[in-house]
C-alpha cells in the first residue's frame, strides 16, 4: 500500500496523469507503442499516479516504474525531485528504472526489451510471465 496519499493529492494526480496521456513527449509514445502490447506477458500502464507523482510507465507485478528522461532531467531542480520521488516510491517498495531518452529515440525496441527482462527479474515466483522463454 503506498503511504502518504490523501483524497485530494490521489484526485489531483490522477487527474495530472490523466493530461499527461494527452501530451506524451516522442520517446515516451514511441516507448509505449511497444509496452503496450504486453510484452513478454508483463502489463504495463502509461502516466500512472503513484501518490503525488505520476510514472511515465508502470508495471505493477513486477513493482516497477520506469521513467524517460530528457534533458530537463539533468537541471538542478528535477534531479532533486527525481531522487525524492525515487526515495519515495523505494520507501513504497517500488523500484524505478530510469531511462534515458535518447536511448528511445537511438532503439526503441532494445530499451523495451531490457525494461521487459528487469521487470521479469523482479516478479515474485510462480508469476506466469516470468517462466517465458525469451
Amino acid at each position: 500500500m503506498l503511504r502518504d496519499i490523501t483524497p485530494a493529492t490521489g484526485r489531483k494526480t490522477i487527474r495530472q496523469a490523466r493530461a499527461l496521456r494527452r501530451i506524451m513527449s516522442l520517446p515516451g509514445v514511441l516507448l509505449w507503442q511497444v509496452l503496450r502490447s504486453r510484452p513478454h506477458g508483463l502489463k504495463f500502464r502509461r502516466q500512472h499516479p503513484a501518490g503525488a507523482f505520476v510514472l511515465d510507465f508502470w508495471c505493477a507485478d513486477a513493482r516497477l516504474a520506469v521513467e524517460v528522461d530528457g534533458r530537463a532531467h539533468d537541471d538542478g531542480a528535477r534531479a532533486v525531485r527525481d531522487r525524492e520521488r525515487d526515495a519515495w516510491l523505494g520507501q513504497n517498495g517500488i523500484t524505478t528504472l530510469r531511462i534515458p531518452a535518447s536511448e528511445v529515440l537511438q532503439d526503441t525496441a532494445a530499451v523495451a526489451d531490457a525494461i521487459a527482462a528487469h521487470a521479469r527479474a523482479r516478479l515474485p515466483l510462480g508469476h506466469p510471465a516470468a517462466a517465458q522463454n525469451g
